[in-house]
């Protein structure tokens, strides 16, 4: 048991014993239920982990300050920042091989760090004040993003752009699986942390949408779940569908084993190297202790 950080049941007709939930409550080793797409329909975790409610209280009120926008601030730059050393990442191994292709995607490069630099520019006294302009500065990096990625991967497979619901072709079925396997790494970061997934501050609040979630996996979407994908297709590695459009079973099993993989490696965070997964929940913490004042 000590060695678990988690339990993932991605797979239909597992029956599990209330003696080891209870196990997996007591050691605070979260218990996460996904369809067949890769999105969480249940998270079981033992309610002493989070029975505070002064960060909660905070969070509520940072909405109606700058808080609520210096964090969003932060969210976008992060997101952006990533987007560009992904592309960075997989560019130089086309510097030799093809340099048009390499000069290509060193010119996205270049205007992601110019919309990176306007996001600094975004002022106001709350997040209503600066929501729309960050959307859309999100919204312009992410489609030069993702023409860079089609620029990476365009001779390994056909990639037309991203898609997101009830997307049928190999790459955005791969994305949309790993999200989904990150998102629940980051609702059970959050809980842990004492916050409230459903109030966040840069995505708007809709019901049954957990928008801090929708925050807080942005920055971590590129390292996790976009380079194991990318090198996935790189490499040559089989995506077997099925002819309802859905990813296989045996490519689900692979392609989720080599997320959580990546959540096990590490990272430089401070001049310290900690586990990706340990970088989330910290952020979490970090975020709780920023609407406190302790940090």
């Amino acid at each position: 048991m000590f060695r678990l950080n988690e339990v993932v049941v991605a797979s239909r007709g597992i029956s599990l014993s209330s003696d080891l939930i209870e196990e997996l409550c007591q050691r605070g080793i979260r218990l996460t239920f996904l369809t067949g797409r890769g999105t969480p329909y249940a998270m079981i975790t033992s309610p002493m982990l989070t029975a505070t409610i002064m960060a909660r209280r905070q969070q509520l009120l940072a909405f109606s300050d700058q808080r609520g926008l210096t964090f969003s601030l932060l969210v976008v730059e992060g997101k952006i920042k990533n987007q560009e050393k992904l592309l960075k990442y997989f560019a130089k191994y086309l510097k030799k091989v093809d340099p048009d292709r390499f000069q290509r995607i060193q010119g996205i490069v270049q205007g992601l760090s110019g919309v990176r630099k306007k996001v600094k520019e975004v002022t106001g006294q709350n997040i209503d004040d600066g929501r729309e302009r960050l959307m859309g500065l999100e919204g312009v990096a992410g489609r030069l993003y993702w023409d860079g990625v089609k620029g990476i991967i365009t001779q390994k497979v056909e990639f037309f752009g991203r898609e997101h619901r009830g997307a049928t072709d190999a790459v955005n079925s791969l994305l949309n699986y790993g999200y989904g396997i990150l998102y629940s790494q980051v609702s059970g970061a959050i809980v842990n942390a004492g916050l409230e997934p459903y109030a966040g501050f840069l995505h708007t609040d809709r019901s049954g949408k957990p928008s801090l979630v929708m925050d807080m996996i942005e920055e971590f979407r590129q390292p996790v779940v976009d380079r194991v994908v990318i090198a996935h297709i790189n490499l040559g590695e089989v995506v077997k569908m099925t002819e309802e459009g859905k990813l296989a079973a045996d490519t689900k099993h692979y392609f989720a084993s080599k997320v959580l993989e990546r959540l096990g490696s590490t990272e430089m965070v401070r001049g310290k190297k900690y586990q990706i997964r340990s970088i989330i929940q910290m952020q979490a913490r970090n975020l709780s202790a920023f609407l406190t004042g302790r940090r």
